[in-house]
């Protein structure tokens, strides 16, 4: 998930460090923070972590010991939100220029897209320096990578466009970048969508193809998970489907790769997750809204306690609003104020939308004057 706990400055709050050691203290293997970028030119929200050279590393080493407490890895999501990019602090750009009633973007320049394997593999050895345990890169969700991966958003006629082949080509080169800023055995992962669930987008077929050649790339772990937050498509968590959403196309992995796999999306019991790894779908289950409810689930769920937490139901959310909902959860666990009962969520949309207010104004002051100290 993207907590988007960050100061606004791209740096990690008291919150966010609470909110990653309540986490570790509850048993999980893995966390996995969302999203962290390389410069702070396209980032999805403002309160997401900005980790380069003008990063305050010492922070993100506190974020990293504290996370990492109690065995868990603590992992950094490298991403890069191109045409979805957070538009009052930035100037959307994606494979290709689109212009839609609600998505505006300017198309990368073959440089500008050259420079994009470096970034990551940057970030990933400064958090690798920073004491973390891994990284995941992003190619999911309709976040930049994932743009490249779709014909929807991608419609270059260059070595980066066209056949899945080369809408997979940035992908791989950046998996390389990474791999090779880190060693071999700091671990990779590619978070990568099954489809995009849109008309004339990604396609499981192609997903599969992009499987296969994980398989001969240097990554650890696939991560697979679905949809986009392309406007108005509905996010597949916020339907009313049970069980995992991707399971299926999960065990069709399985027959063109021998990395290890995990499944992210709509497990809500132990059950649902034992059955996953027991019958070979899948060697991971990735929680995310789950462990919004109960920070402790892995605990309890050894204690044999808790099989399945209870779910808020919300009648008429406007498109954002149960996001919006958890999101705010997140900051109240990170400030130990969380309570049994669900808050309203139409005073959760109102907080949300005024943090991402005020920490707008934070950044654009914040990375304007970070911009001109370097001019």
């Amino acid at each position: 998930m993207s907590d988007s706990l960050g100061d606004g400055t791209g740096h990690p709050t008291a919150e966010l460090i609470r909110l990653y050691e309540r986490w570790a203290g509850g048993g999980l293997a893995v966390s996995i923070i969302g999203e962290v970028h390389g410069t702070a030119d396209y980032v999805e929200k403002p309160g997401n972590l900005v980790l380069n050279e003008t990063s305050d590393l010492d922070l993100f080493q506190v974020l990293a010991e504290r996370g990492g407490e109690n065995g868990t890895l603590l992992w950094l999501q490298l991403g890069h939100a191109g045409a979805l990019a957070y538009a009052p602090t930035s100037t959307p750009k994606g494979p290709s220029a689109l212009d839609l009633p609600d998505l505006h973007c300017a198309e990368l320049t073959k440089d500008e897209i050259h420079k994009l394997p470096s970034e990551f593999a940057r970030t990933a050895q400064l958090a690798q320096q920073a004491g973390f345990g891994g990284v995941q890169i992003h190619a999911a969700h309709g976040f930049l990578l994932s743009q490249f991966l779709s014909p929807l958003f991608n419609k270059r006629g260059d070595e980066y466009g066209g056949a899945i082949a080369n809408r997979m080509r940035l992908l791989l080169e950046t998996i390389e970048a990474t791999r090779a800023a880190v060693g071999p055995d700091f671990p990779i992962a590619v978070k990568l969508n099954s489809s995009d669930q849109l008309e004339g987008g990604f396609k499981e077929e192609d997903a599969l193809e992009v499987v296969a050649a994980l398989d001969g790339s240097s990554v650890d772990l696939i991560d697979i998970s679905g949809g986009t937050y392309f406007p108005g498509a509905k996010s597949a968590s916020d339907g009313a489907g049970h069980g995992p959403y991707f399971i299926k196309f999960a065990r069709r992995s399985r027959a063109v790769t021998t990395k290890p796999l995990m499944l992210t999306g709509g497990f809500k019991t132990r059950a649902q997750a034992e059955e996953a790894v027991a019958t070979g779908s899948v060697d991971m289950v990735g929680l995310a809204r789950a462990l919004v409810l109960e920070p402790s689930l892995p605990n309890l769920w050894k204690a044999d306690q808790n099989p399945e937490p209870v779910f808020p139901r919300f009648s008429d959310a406007p498109e954002g609003g149960i996001t919006a909902w958890y999101t705010m959860r997140l900051n109240e666990i990170g400030a130990d104020k969380e309570t049994p009962d669900f808050s309203d969520l139409g005073r959760a949309i109102r907080d949300y939308e005024l943090r991402d207010k005020t920490r707008t104004e934070v950044w654009l002051f914040h990375f304007a004057k970070d911009v001109a100290g370097q001019t």
